[in-house]
Parts: structure tokens; C-alpha cells; sequence
């Protein structure tokens, strides 16, 4: 089963407009909770409903409130990594979304993962190419698959 996915509202409209357009399941930040909602309510809100947030902020796991939330509500929090326009970052997740599947089902929540986009070579040399998925805390979280 598909996980949804839940963006943080530093992702913007357009991230979660792509991964829409993708077909995956993507419940957008705006569409449930204030731009101001404190990160550790909306992370109790996800944890509980069993989707998988998305977020923007490499900082997450070093704000003690929010990695709290994030352990205590047993969130699968993905961080989305780079510097580009938000449309390239959802590209590329959707391009790794393969990756980032098998990493889901292959480690229990709480966790927080970072998603990289392919390197500059490997995008040049295809523009469909991957990016990869890695655990950044707890250091072991698999479940044993």
C-alpha cells in the first residue's frame, strides 16, 4: 500500500502540485493547518494518522521540541534535501520515489531520513535518475525486512 504523504509548509504549493500530478497520495500542509501551526502539533497530527511527512528543514532534528514530537507520535519524517526550485525537488522525489517505498517499508516508525537528489552527473546523464534515501536518526530503526 502507497503511503500518503504529508508536505510541511516550508515545501510550498508547487511541491506537493507535482507529487499530486504523480499520482501519489500528498496532503498538502495548507489544506489541514495554519501557516503559523507549531511544527510539533502538526507532527502529533501526522504521527497519529500514519503519514509520512515531508519537510524542507534540514534543522528538524536538532530543535528538541520537534524531534520529541517526532519520537513521541512515531512519525516517518522524510527531509528533502537541496538548494533548487521546489518543482526540481518534487521531480526528483518522484523520480526516487521507488527508493524512498522500499526505504518505508524496510524501517518502523519514529524516524527521520534525509532524500537526496541524483548527483549533477547522474542527472546530466539522465534526467529521470534517482536519488537516494538515508536513515539520519535513530541511527536503527529497521524492522527486520
Amino acid at each position: 500500500m502507497t503511503p500518503t504523504f504529508f508536505t510541511d509548509y516550508n515545501l510550498g504549493k508547487r511541491f506537493p502540485a507535482r507529487l499530486a500530478e504523480a499520482g501519489i497520495d500528498v496532503e498538502p500542509h495548507i489544506q489541514h493547518f495554519r501557516q503559523d501551526c507549531p511544527d510539533e502539533d502538526w507532527l502529533a497530527e501526522i504521527g497519529r494518522r500514519g503519514w509520512v511527512a515531508l519537510t524542507h528543514d534540514r534543522r528538524i532534528r536538532y530543535k528538541p521540541n520537534e524531534l520529541a514530537a517526532v519520537m513521541q507520535h512515531r512519525v516517518a519524517l522524510l527531509v528533502i534535501i537541496g538548494d533548487a526550485p521546489f518543482p526540481e525537488l518534487a521531480d526528483a522525489f518522484v523520480a526516487t520515489l521507488p527508493r524512498v517505498l522500499s526505504f518505508i517499508e524496510g524501517h518502523r516508525p519514529p524516524y527521520i531520513a534525509k532524500v537526496y537528489r541524483p548527483s549533477a552527473t547522474e542527472a546530466a546523464a539522465n534526467n529521470k535518475a534517482p536519488g537516494r534515501v538515508e536513515l539520519w536518526h535513530p541511527r536503527d530503526s529497521r524492522n527486520g525486512r
